[in-house]
C-alpha cells in the first residue's frame, strides 16, 4: 500500500485543526495541496477517510482508526530523530510547553532568560493551561511537556517530580497577629476563606488541606471565588479573613505583605511540582535541560522541602 509521510503528517494536521485551511497553515502548504494529498491518500486506500458533509470535519469510522495509528508511527520516527539528537549532545529544536496558572507567573521569570541564553537554538513556546487541558495536550501531541502539580496517576503519563513547595496561609490582621510563625487550620476556617474558581487543581488541593466538601463550601457565606492568586491576596487586605498560596509567590510580594504570611499547622503541607510526558520519550534533551534550568534557578529552601512535609492530593 503506497502512503507517503507527508500524507500521514497532513492527516494527524487535520485531525487537530478539524479543518483543511487550519491544517494546511500548519503544515505550510497550501489548500489545494493538502486537499489533493488526503483525496489521493483515500483514494490508494479505496476507503473515505473524512465525513466532508460534516462542519467541523468529522473522521469517518475506519479514518479515526487509520488517523490515530499514522499519529503512532510519525510519533516513532519522531523517536528516531529524538535519539540521534542525543547522540550528538544537540539540544535545539521547538519545545512546546503547558504550564498551569498557578505555576507560571512565579516558575517561568526565574528560570526563563538563564535557559534560552544557555540554549540558543532552543525555540520555547509556553502556554498557560489548566491541568485537565494539559493532558489532552500532550494526549493528542499538540504539546511536548506539562509542568503542574502531581500526582496524577495517569498510566500513559510519564511523572517527573520537580520540587515541592509550601502551602502557605495569607491572612488578615487579625489571623496574621497569632502568635508564632504558624496558623493553625480551625482559625483560618473561623473567617472568610478566600478561594480559587473551579477548574484549578491547587483549589481542589485547598479542599484536600482544609478538609472541606466542594458541595458543602457553596452553602457557606464565604464561598467567594477567583480565577487568580494575586486577586485573592488583595481581597485578603481588603475584605479580611484568608487564603493559600504556594511558596513561590513570596517572591513577587511586598514586605508588608510578607507580615500576613503563616505557615499551615504543623505537618508543612506541600505540592509537588512535575514535569509530564508522553511515554514515548520525545525531545528528551530538551526536557531535560528544562528540567536543569529550573532546578538550578530555586532557592534553596525549596529544593530542602522535599523531606520536611506532607503532600496535598489533587
Amino acid at each position: 500500500m503506497n502512503y507517503s509521510i507527508q500524507q500521514l503528517t497532513y492527516l494527524v494536521a487535520i485531525d487537530r485543526y478539524r479543518s483543511f485551511s487550519k491544517a494546511a497553515e500548519h503544515c505550510y502548504v497550501t489548500q489545494p495541496t493538502l486537499s489533493m494529498q488526503i483525496k489521493k491518500l483515500e483514494n490508494d486506500l479505496g476507503l473515505p477517510l473524512l465525513d466532508r458533509s460534516k462542519q467541523p470535519l468529522k473522521f469517518t469510522q475506519i479514518g479515526e482508526l487509520i488517523v490515530e495509528q499514522a499519529r503512532e508511527a510519525l510519533s516513532e520516527l519522531k523517536v528516531i530523530d529524538d535519539i540521534i539528537d542525543r547522540s550528538k549532545g544537540k539540544v535545539a529544536g521547538e519545545l512546546r510547553v503547558g504550564i498551569i496558572p498557578t505555576i507560571a507567573p512565579y516558575l517561568m521569570p526565574i528560570f526563563l532568560g538563564d535557559f534560552l541564553r544557555k540554549y540558543p537554538e532552543v525555540e520555547l513556546v509556553v502556554t498557560e493551561f489548566k491541568t485537565e487541558e494539559i493532558v489532552e495536550r500532550l494526549n493528542n501531541e499538540s504539546i511536548d511537556v506539562g509542568i503542574l502539580a502531581t500526582p496524577l496517576k495517569i498510566a500513559s503519563i510519564v511523572e517527573k517530580p520537580l520540587f515541592y513547595e509550601k502551602l502557605l496561609a495569607y491572612a488578615d490582621d487579625e489571623l496574621s497577629s497569632t502568635k508564632g510563625n504558624r496558623i493553625e487550620l480551625d482559625k483560618m476556617l473561623s473567617k472568610k476563606l478566600w478561594i480559587l474558581s473551579e477548574g484549578n487543581c491547587f483549589r481542589n488541593q485547598t479542599f484536600n488541606l482544609c478538609s472541606l466538601n466542594q458541595t458543602k463550601y457553596k452553602n457557606l457565606e464565604f464561598n467567594y471565588e477567583s480565577g487568580s492568586i494575586e486577586t485573592l491576596m488583595r481581597l485578603v487586605d481588603k475584605e479580611g479573613g484568608s487564603t493559600i498560596i504556594p511558596e513561590l509567590a513570596l517572591d513577587v510580594i511586598t514586605e508588608e505583605q510578607i507580615d500576613r504570611v503563616k505557615f499551615i499547622g504543623s505537618t508543612n503541607p506541600l505540592r509537588e511540582i512535575s514535569t509530564i510526558t508522553r511515554r514515548k520519550g520525545l525531545k528528551e534533551s530538551m526536557i531535560n535541560a528544562m528540567r536543569d534550568s529550573i532546578v538550578k534557578s530555586l532557592p534553596k529552601s525549596v529544593l530542602d522541602n522535599k523531606d520536611n512535609g506532607e503532600v496535598v492530593a489533587i
